[in-house]
């Protein structure tokens, strides 16, 4: 498993459809990603979801391969071929906390525990949530019910509760947007947001919900913080992601890009990957299943640190 674990490059990769292409085989075979994560376009059913899953691990002959989805509730619901879970967005249940917590927390633990036991069905083990960004009357809708509260200190426990809950479940998550998306006006899909805030803002309620996180990975925002680095997003900034995330936020563990093919980050594709790793991200997420480009990366990626290699063995003793 440690060879295996070697070898991998430090990179995510985006699948085209319901089944695995040859061109995906070959790459899964031979350029050896770090993991693949999973959308809406990959999920037809759940018997078909499991045999890709499946054939992903047998490909890559790692039971523990790194499969992760993108399964937040609300508007961002991948298996909603499975079970519609559109109604349940992270606002929703920050709403019924503030109504009343028991009744939350019952509800919140059921929901999760039915997520979690569709991902270990079909082989799924990581989702990429919570989203602990802090909700504002500015923020872009492109965040929105995406949050839990406009309370940093209520978006911090109920991220603490969620990323516990799949613990139990032994499923990994993955804490957005890191540093903390909530103040952008823009959509990083489309453009970078440009935050203004003063350090003692940020600090006060942007980082606070990250910090001290227990899960097992974040993913960095597309967003520049101005107070902190006026030229570069949090994803391409070293000085962002180790004076803020590594020491004042204090994340230990592997830090991953969002997908460097948004629009936010407009250094062409290779740099965004090698400028992501080089700002001190452990391992780069590339979304859009375009074939040339994930072989074009696999050229540059190189194989993951010697941090990732230890984090990653962690995580695969977790899932036991």
């Amino acid at each position: 498993m440690t060879n295996n674990i070697l070898k991998r490059r430090a990179i995510i990769f985006g699948i085209k459809g319901f089944y695995l292409t040859p061109s995906e085989k070959n790459l899964l075979s031979y350029s050896k990603p770090w993991g693949v994560i999973l959308f809406s376009r990959n999920i037809k059913n759940i018997l078909q979801l499991k045999n890709l899953v499946f054939s992903i691990k047998n490909i890559t002959k790692n039971k523990h391969f790194p499969i992760l989805i993108d399964q937040e509730g609300g508007k961002v619901s991948r298996i909603n071929k499975i079970v519609d879970l559109s109604l349940f967005s992270q606002d929703y249940f920050g709403q019924l906390y503030n109504i009343d917590k028991k009744i939350f927390f019952y509800n919140y633990k059921k929901y999760i525990h039915l997520l979690c036991d569709i991902f270990k069905k079909v082989g799924i083990n990581i989702n990429t949530v919570p989203v602990l960004d802090v909700h504002r009357k500015s923020s872009h809708n492109i965040i929105g019910t995406r949050s839990f509260s406009s309370d940093p200190e209520i978006v911090k426990q109920l991220g603490k509760i969620c990323v516990d809950l799949y613990k139990e479940n032994k499923i990994a998550t993955v804490i957005k947007h890191i540093p903390g998306h909530g103040l952008s006006k823009e959509d990083s899909h489309k453009h970078l947001p440009i935050v203004a805030a003063k350090k003692s803002e940020l600090i006060k309620n942007d980082f606070k919900p990250f910090k001290y996180s227990d899960s097992f990975f974040a993913m960095t925002a597309h967003v520049k913080y101005k107070a902190y680095d006026p030229v570069h997003s949090a994803t391409h900034s070293y000085k962002i992601i180790q004076e803020v995330i590594r020491k004042n936020i204090g994340f230990k563990g592997i830090i991953i890009s969002d997908d460097i093919s948004m629009k936010a980050l407009n250094c062409g594709l290779k740099n965004n990957a090698m400028k992501a790793l080089d700002a001190g991200c452990n391992l780069v997420l590339h979304c859009n299943a375009n074939i040339n480009e994930m072989k074009l990366l696999t050229k540059i990626i190189p194989t993951v640190d010697k941090f990732t290699q230890k984090k990653t063995s962690q995580f695969y003793k977790f899932l036991g």
